[in-house]
């Protein structure tokens, strides 16, 4: 039975440009769909966030434009089912990822507030891929790299093939212009080989040696699969 740490974001909101905030967290369909992949696969899965602060739900990973009505209504369903894990959540700091198979990321815009400069995740970031250890992104949680170095000429992930949302996304859902920074770009920046799905929202799944990444909410469970496939 493989082990996994699942890191949640605890921010509540990200702080824009113009420095209003936007209400975040966590994007519910890629903390759900990878959880119960990995549960069903017969994995134990441990959940954390820094601090050991609840985290929230992104409101608008359930509401109707998040996805069909089916999945919403089980995504709606699986957290109800899951409140108490995510009520309770160890604190990042005093857990040791040599304990875990597989290190896993889920995303929201959450993580571009606190992960992205975390330097607890970014330290077990880094010790994992030099290590090569099992770590999986999703969506925008690629940004927790940025905390892996001091600066983007030194990052340990350069020169690995890696996707995560990307600018057009990002201008569909309208926060682009007013964002302080886009996560397409910064992966760019500190020398990552990234790719996107030929259309925006479609699914896209990039592994290099032992680093996984998906691109979107779309991207979910298809990235959950692959990494039990390739571990099990």
């Amino acid at each position: 039975m493989a082990n996994v740490l699942m890191i949640l974001s605890a921010a509540d909101h990200w702080t824009l440009k113009d420095g209003s905030q936007h209400p975040t967290g966590f994007w519910a369909e890629e903390f759900v769909a990878p959880y119960e992949v990995f549960t069903d696969a017969g994995w134990s899965v441990t959940v954390a966030t820094p601090g050991g602060r609840t985290p929230s739900v992104d409101q608008a990973s359930l509401d109707e434009g998040a996805g069909d009505p089916e999945t919403l209504q089980h995504v709606r369903a699986s957290l109800d089912r899951l409140a108490q894990v995510l009520e309770a959540p160890t604190d990042l700091a005093s857990v040791d990822h040599n304990d875990f198979d597989v290190v896993f990321y889920p995303g929201g815009h959450g993580p571009l507030e606190d992960l992205a400069v975390d330097k607890t995740s970014g330290a077990l970031l880094r010790d994992r891929v030099s290590e090569g250890k099992h770590v999986a992104l999703l969506c925008h949680a690629p940004a927790a790299v940025l905390a892996a170095s001091d600066d983007a000429s030194s990052s340990p992930f350069a020169g690995y093939k890696m996707t995560g949302f990307s600018n057009d996304e990002e201008e569909q859902v309208g926060l682009a212009a007013n964002a302080p920074w886009l996560l397409e770009d910064k992966l760019v920046e500190l020398g990552a080989d990234y790719s996107k799905a030929a259309e925006p929202w479609g699914s896209h799944v990039v592994v290099d040696r032992n680093v996984y990444t998906g691109q979107n909410p779309q991207s979910s469970e298809e990235l959950a699969k692959r990494i039990v496939s390739d571990l099990g």
